[in-house]
Parts: structure tokens; C-alpha cells; sequence
């Protein structure tokens, strides 16, 4: 555990070294909705319902759909994230932005059906930082399907908040593309391109298992908390250690 709080901390001390966010970062709302053509608005934590009457709407991932996120812990807004393919009936890969890190987009990683029921309802998502499936099992509300199934891309915009663009990981899980890391669609600087290394050393065994001490780390942290305060926690934590 220790080795992921250090690594967390170097990951995002070098992000915020750089001039990555301003006073806004991309929210994953806006994204989601140019990525699936869903033209919904508001908190994400409203999609579900906002869909009643505009979306089909259902329990199964497919290509395009929306998979919406319930509030939870420090998630008190609610998530969204497009589906970018069906892997198996327990497995996709999503795309979605301001999950691991404030205005990170990940492309096409891995999201796991933990339910019992095999509903979708609680899922598991990749943690790109740390190379690994993330900690925390989060309910979700189902999927949102768009009038016509279709990935778009997109393209950064300073008006939606500054971001970063991890580098993709394919279908198994195995290995990242030739992707860059990229801040704002421009190649990052080497600090950041030497992060897609580590990602491509981390993606080649993923991580399943559960640190509950991670999660108790997460759950303890508000959400209004700023990159700063969080990696001088992470930093603290890691000295204790």
C-alpha cells in the first residue's frame, strides 16, 4: 500500500507542478455528454431521472450508453461515464473525465459488474494513477442509451475547464497505447509523458484486490478538498508510514 500512497503523491505532485488546472477543471458531465450525444444537462446525479422521458434506459452495457453513477461518499454530485465497448457480460471499457485525478480524461479502461444480482448496480473502476482497479465499489443507476449508438470524440476546450488526457489501455487490460499523456491536446512535458510509462508497466497486472485502508483513506476525504490539500495528505500519510 505504501508504494501506491508514494506513488499517488509523485503523480499528482508532478501534475500540480505543472500550470494543469486553472480555476476550473473538465467535469465529466460536459464530456460525457459530446463523447454519447445524450444532450442532457445539470449535476449527473439528475441524469437518471432527467432520462425518464427523453432515454431509454436499463440494467445491460452497450456501446454508447451512458452509465450513470448514484451519489457516494465523497462523490456527493453523482458520475457519469460513457461505454466505449462490451467486453463480457461482467466487463466494459469506459471512457470519462474528473475521476482519478480533477479533469483527467481515461479512455476506453476497464470497469467491473461487482453486483450479486449481475444487474450492473455496483461496479468497480480502473484507478489510472495507480495502475490498478480502484478500492471502492460504487452504486450506479443503470445505463442511459442514445437515439443512435456513436462514440464522438473529444477535442479539449479551455471554455469546459483544463484537463489531462491519460493514455488508453486496450481491450485486456495488457498493455497502453502509443498515446501521450496530454494536457489540453498538446503533448504533456516529460514528467507527464514518463507517467504513461509507469501506466504501461502497472496495466500489465492489474491489481483486483481490496486495500480497505485505501478506502478508508478516500471515504475520510471531503469533496470539496483542492489537489493541494489532498497531496499533502497523501504525502503525510506516506511519512506516517
Amino acid at each position: 500500500m505504501f508504494r501506491y500512497l508514494r506513488g499517488a503523491a509523485l503523480v499528482l505532485a508532478s501534475l500540480a507542478a505543472t500550470p494543469l488546472w486553472g480555476a476550473t477543471a473538465l467535469q465529466c458531465v460536459p464530456y460525457a455528454r459530446i463523447v454519447s450525444g445524450v444532450n442532457i444537462r445539470g449535476d449527473a446525479l439528475t441524469w437518471w431521472d432527467q432520462a425518464e422521458s427523453r432515454y431509454a434506459r436499463g440494467h445491460v452495457p452497450r456501446r454508447g450508453a451512458v452509465m450513470a453513477f448514484r451519489p457516494y461518499g465523497p462523490m456527493v454530485l453523482g458520475h457519469v461515464a460513457v461505454v466505449s465497448k462490451v467486453l463480457d457480460d461482467r466487463r466494459v471499457l469506459i471512457r470519462h473525465a474528473n475521476w482519478s485525478v480533477p479533469g483527467a480524461i481515461e479512455e476506453d479502461v476497464l470497469a467491473l459488474d461487482v453486483s450479486e444480482a449481475g444487474d450492473w448496480s455496483q461496479v468497480r473502476v480502473w484507478h489510472s494513477p495507480t495502475g490498478q482497479m480502484g478500492a471502492r465499489t460504487n452504486p450506479t443507476f443503470g445505463f442511459i442509451y442514445p437515439d443512435k449508438a456513436q462514440l464522438r470524440a473529444f477535442e479539449a476546450d479551455p471554455a469546459l475547464g483544463t484537463s489531462v488526457r491519460f493514455a488508453k489501455v486496450d481491450a485486456d487490460m495488457g498493455k497502453l497505447s502509443k498515446a501521450a499523456v496530454k494536457v489540453d491536446g498538446e503533448e504533456a512535458p516529460a514528467r507527464l509523458a514518463s507517467l504513461g510509462r509507469s501506466l504501461r508497466k502497472a496495466a500489465r497486472e492489474p491489481k483486483l484486490e481490496v486495500d480497505m485502508r485505501a478506502v478508508q483513506f478516500a471515504d475520510a476525504m471531503p469533496s470539496g478538498r483542492s489537489l493541494r490539500d489532498i497531496i499533502a495528505d497523501v504525502k503525510r500519510d506516506a511519512r506516517l508510514r
